[in-house]
């Protein structure tokens, strides 16, 4: 099928392959909306309470574009998109959709929950980018770039499991803290259980599928621009992927439920370093290289995109102020607009 793909896609002209390229994301995004929610009704259905849903299941559910374009990737020899997704995602997730989330309307905080997940969130970019480091030839960091290796990618994995145990310990120690990651207008879908499943399974499968025809037509698009892969993962791969936490933050927001948005990317940001990168460099034996480019820029504005979130955090009583959504747009748009210039 791949090369059935990359065979036909080399036949497009650009502008089909862009309709291609939309089209795919669109998939993406709405297959995992479907998953969200059908994973929220099962997860109601067995009385598993809210506050675990929205500290697991919504953001793994909401990251498994990102994953499965990754993992992808990685599989199909173009490690630069699925680090450059990752990366990508979590600018794209903290400085685009919490900024419109913010300005939409500002949301209401619990600083217990936000400070004790959100210095994960400014952990966990810091780890990714202390990873890839190479630590026993610093000289090259600026060279040759670095590299996530395979057994860091398993490494990910395993503190990924211990987020999630901890979450789940957390929310369950402190009933109704983590209330705010799900809307209380959430219902039970009332179909059948093998319904919700089968939904569930149809929702996977046009995730991969979606990836499928996504990567080939990227890679293409990429080298009749001479745009680098890692560039292009960093940029419309990683928006297109986040687009469940796009219209998720936008929804919620526009309800007055904008602290949803806020809980969901803090998690979907821990998840693409932990998830993401992890689970595509763990399937790659040579794991996944960094460019020079991401040590000059993309590591950088992630950290800095993290920094400035943490700091509104810090500065503010109740409620995120809209200045702080601004900021977070402002480095977003240098970010993508600077991004296209360092090839």
């Amino acid at each position: 099928m791949d090369e059935f793909l990359h065979n036909s896609f080399q036949a497009f002209p650009l502008p089909l392959l862009i309709l291609v390229i939309i089209a795919s994301i669109l998939c993406l995004g709405k297959a995992a909306d479907v998953l969200v929610d059908e994973a929220v009704s099962l997860s109601l259905r067995w009385g598993v309470p809210k506050m675990i849903i929205g500290a697991t299941l919504v953001s793994l559910g909401t990251t498994l574009p990102e994953v499965s374009v990754s993992v992808l990737s990685a599989l199909e020899g173009n490690p630069g998109i699925a680090l450059g997704n990752a990366v990508g995602s979590i600018i794209c997730d903290t400085g685009l959709i919490l900024g419109i989330a913010i300005l939409i309307s500002p949301p209401s905080i619990d600083k217990r929950l936000v400070n004790r997940q959100g210095w994960i969130q400014v952990g966990a970019g810091f780890l990714l980018f202390l990873a890839a480091i190479p630590w026993f030839d610093l000289g090259s960091t600026f060279t040759t770039g670095g590299k996530i290796t395979q057994l860091t990618g398993f490494v990910f994995l395993a503190l990924l499991a211990q987020y999630i145990y901890l979450s789940i310990r957390w929310s369950r120690s402190k009933p109704g803290e983590l209330e705010a990651g799900l809307d209380d207008t959430t219902e039970i879908d009332h179909s059948s259980l093998i319904l919700v499943v089968v939904k569930l399974v149809v929702a996977i499968a046009v995730v991969i599928l979606s990836s499928q025809v996504l990567i080939p037509a990227v890679e293409i698009t990429a080298r009749i621009l001479y745009i680098p892969d890692s560039i292009i993962g960093a940029t419309l791969v990683a928006f297109g992927t986040s687009l469940p936490e796009l219209v998720t933050a936008i929804q919620a927001s526009r309800r007055g439920h904008s602290e949803l948005a806020i809980g969901n990317i803090i998690g979907a940001d821990i998840l693409n370093v932990l998830f993401v990168s992890g689970a595509a460099a763990a399937v790659t034996r040579n794991g996944l290289d960094a460019p020079v480019n991401f040590f000059q820029f993309y590591f950088p504005a992630m950290i800095l995109v993290l920094i400035v979130f943490r700091t509104g955090i810090y500065f503010s009583k109740d409620t995120i102020k809209r200045p702080i959504g601004v900021i977070l747009l402002v480095i977003y748009v240098i970010a993508t607009v600077a991004g296209y210039f360092l090839k």
